[in-house]
């Protein structure tokens, strides 16, 4: 799906589905700007917008595979980014995917590429047909607002994670091993894809020596400030909820520890006491009071009872007093 915005500055209009062969009468006026977004498109149309807007083909192959991480190239005439959007879904196998987000940005005009419907993009697109809001600043404007709102959209997940780490603090006393050290795993592999996500294009967006990565107008700087701001906040998030799911996890396993302990502790004052009880009885057990007749039986075993009552006393005296339970 292929679906065109063009904003013409002089007439105050917007105008969509446009007749992309007239691209160049389009974008001859530098306050024009052209949108276009292509949705789950194959490799013809890819290669009918590349050889519309002559984009190099390393980046159209860049469209046709998965990236692993967010990037900006420099193609002189255009810049080819690549972004990625989260997507949260706890109740899943694997609750946080991404979506990517391709976009070559021109002077006037914004290409994007994506294979999934993504929110942000289908609100400003809704936009688009009622207003000239985000058409009217130029395309770097347009290109803060999709990111803007592809950034926006992990504030809710960041605040879901918070909540998360909460409730295993307090459930780390109460649950099973098995329960826990799996929420454990599922939210550190969460924290550490939302950290590869943001990471790079937080570098991307970064302000440098005064400059960007990429040419931005100057009225247009305040909002970048802004992203770049937002992008922080989400990436020492990230770093905290790390620092404090691993906080946890060294808890839960020192109270699995001290747990392990404890009934080694038991177990092992049970086994002390036992012991020399099992040499007594084994000792009673023996024929040696052959000698004294039919009277051996009872009398030895009053005295193997009593000497295994005295001495299981003494024990648990003697481990009393040193605090050993």
């Amino acid at each position: 799906m292929i679906k065109t915005y063009f904003y013409n500055h002089s007439e105050k209009k917007m105008h969509h589905d446009v007749d992309l062969t007239q691209k160049d009468s389009f974008l001859r006026a530098p306050e024009d700007l052209l949108w276009i977004d292509l949705y789950d498109v194959g490799n013809n149309e890819l290669q009918y917008i590349a050889k519309i807007f002559d984009f190099h083909p390393l980046a159209i192959e860049d469209c046709l595979h998965v990236s692993p991480r967010a990037k900006v190239d420099n193609y002189e005439d255009y810049y080819f980014f690549v972004f990625h959007g989260l997507r949260y879904n706890e109740e899943s196998d694997n609750e946080i995917t991404t979506a990517e987000l391709n976009v070559f940005l021109g002077p006037n005009y914004l290409v994007t590429i994506h294979k999934s419907p993504m929110n942000t993009i289908g609100r400003i697109a809704a936009a688009c047909h009622r207003s000239n809001a985000f058409l009217n600043r130029g395309p770097d404007y347009l290109l803060y607002a999709i990111v803007d709102g592809i950034t926006d959209e992990v504030f809710p997940i960041m605040d879901r994670i918070s909540v998360r780490i909460d409730e295993l603090e307090d459930e780390i006393y109460e649950h099973q091993m098995e329960e826990i050290t799996e929420e454990f795993l599922a939210l550190k592999r969460t924290i550490i894809l939302i950290r590869r996500v943001i990471m790079p294009q937080k570098r991307i967006f970064a302000n440098v020596n005064g400059k960007y990565s990429f040419d931005i107008n100057e009225d247009n700087i305040p909002f970048y400030t802004d992203l770049t701001d937002h992008l922080e906040r989400i990436s020492e998030s990230a770093e905290t909820f790390r620092d404090l799911v691993n906080s946890a996890l060294d808890t839960y396993y020192t109270i699995i520890s001290a747990k392990t302990t404890e009934i080694m502790r038991v177990l092992t004052i049970i086994s002390t006491i036992i012991l020399p009880l099992t040499f007594v009885t084994g000792l009673f057990g023996m024929n040696t009071f052959a000698w004294m007749g039919e009277k051996a039986e009872p009398i030895m075993l009053i005295i193997a009872v009593v000497v295994m009552l005295v001495m299981t006393l003494a024990m648990l005296y003697i481990f009393k007093k040193r605090k050993w339970i």
